[in-house]
């Protein structure tokens, strides 16, 4: 008698039909991301689609935004993994309700509402305080260099473009007087009729090159006008000024003129050249984040390209403010944000600064008994207190970044320029707090 086994009928048609949320576990995380988007306010991504009733008709918003959602959950961020993933995976075919839109479509969705996920992204960090799990005591902000969509290998000084720039002139002049003289010869073959005024192949490649070269060398010559005024430099200044009036010696370089070791990337010129903690130097951009003690919730984002963490406090606390409705009580931050103005402002906001004067572990040096601030900063770390309060910092800050490079693989950005940078970062933060709230909020039966 051979062992009896459950019944296996692949062919076997279904005598009733599904429902899909039936094929997906409870708790599972597409159910918490279907819930938490019903629960939103998604008016901002309809406003785009015209009421006519012309054109072809759109994937339906709200659908598009649970599969981007639950795809960036799951740590999947190409838009034809995501079409793939739509059509093997049952917790997308759940949320896509057997839709299945293509990798142009989901990409052009993401990139035409990338401001509509930043303020979807408000509306979760406020889901989140409602229900009790975010309580601004304490939160911790850090950053981290996130690679941008683009290669360090298609950068270039600003010393190597003047050369490159000049080049480029001679060729482009030495092949223009060759194709003007071909031009005569074939005038004399076939006669004025042939047009004669196509560019050749070469030549065409050299003035495009030249082109994007002295585009990116006006942006850098650009970008160091504006650091020169903010630095109190004017046009025609030739000697810095002391305190006392009196003229130094020349500044090594004319005002606005770059160094010849900056850098442009051509391919998105808003990324910089920045040091990351495990492959050296590579285009990124700056990704910051506020976490709130709570529940480890990101409750404020941002996107810089300035690799240094020091202007980057007060914008996130803005944000904080501004995605809340309240300063925390404590920010804890490491050493790259100390600076006195910082301090400053942080006394100003009524908030209870602690951050870090060295690196960890390290004696700070003797400050300046002018810096009043910096002064009090050190007493506040140096007190019993202050050093239980800061050593949270590591386990606050320190983990989502651990998260959304380790666990969900987010290595680098899928787009370009800094707003869209920005948008996209808000989409993966959001999809980390998503994941982190399921389970900890229960939603009403309708």
């Amino acid at each position: 008698m051979t062992r009896p086994f459950r019944p296996y009928d692949p062919d076997q048609m279904l005598l009733l039909p599904p429902s899909l949320r039936e094929w997906v576990p409870e708790g599972d995380l597409s159910h918490f991301i279907s819930d938490a988007v019903d629960a939103s306010d998604l008016s901002r991504f309809y406003e785009r689609y015209r009421e006519d009733g012309t054109g072809c008709v759109p994937y339906e918003p709200r659908m598009m935004v649970k599969v981007l959602l639950y795809a960036y959950s799951r740590g999947i961020f190409s838009s034809r993994k995501i079409e793939r993933a739509i059509e093997r995976d049952v917790g997308f075919r759940m949320l896509a309700a057997d839709n299945f839109p293509d990798h142009r479509t989901l990409n052009r969705f993401r990139q035409q509402h990338l401001e509509d996920f930043e303020e979807l992204f408000v509306q979760v960090v406020q889901m989140a305080r409602e229900a009790g799990l975010v309580k601004l005591g304490t939160i911790a902000i850090d950053g981290s260099k996130v690679k941008a969509n683009a290669s360090k290998r298609k950068a270039m000084s600003y010393g190597r473009m003047k050369k490159e720039e000049e080049l480029l002139k001679r060729e482009i002049h030495t092949l223009s007087k060759r194709a003007q003289a071909e031009d005569a010869e074939e005038d004399k073959l076939y006669g004025e009729e042939f047009r004669g005024d196509e560019l050749p192949e070469e030549l065409q490649r050299r003035e495009s090159r030249l082109k994007k070269i002295q585009e990116a060398k006006a942006r850098l010559e650009a970008r160091q006008r504006e650091e020169d005024r903010k630095s109190g430099r004017k046009p025609g200044d030739h000697k810095p000024e002391n305190r006392k009036g009196r003229k130094g010696k020349n500044f090594k370089r004319e005002f606005g003129v770059p160094e010849d070791k900056k850098q442009e990337n051509f391919t998105d010129p808003e990324s910089r050249i920045m040091k990351t903690s495990t492959q050296g130097f590579q285009q990124c951009y700056n990704a910051q984040v506020a976490v709130d003690e709570e529940e480890g919730i990101i409750v404020a984002t941002d996107v810089g390209n300035n690799a240094a963490d020091t202007h980057s406090l007060e914008p996130v606390l803005d944000k904080v403010k501004e995605n809340t409705g309240a300063d925390p009580k404590n920010a804890l931050c490491d050493s790259g944000y100390k600076s006195e103005e910082n301090f400053k402002k942080l006394k100003q906001r009524k908030v209870r600064g602690f951050i870090s004067l060295g690196g960890e572990g390290k004696d700070t040096k003797k400050i300046d008994p002018n810096l009043k601030y910096t002064r009090a900063m050190q007493r506040r770390l140096n007190g019993k207190r202050g050093k239980e309060i800061y050593r949270k910092r590591k386990w606050i800050a320190e983990p989502p970044f651990g998260w959304i490079k380790r666990v969900m693989g987010f290595h680098g950005f899928s787009l370009r320029g800094e707003q869209k940078v920005k948008g996209e970062w808000s989409l993966v933060c959001m999809a980390l707090n998503l994941r982190r709230l399921n389970g900890k909020i229960a939603w009403d039966p309708a």
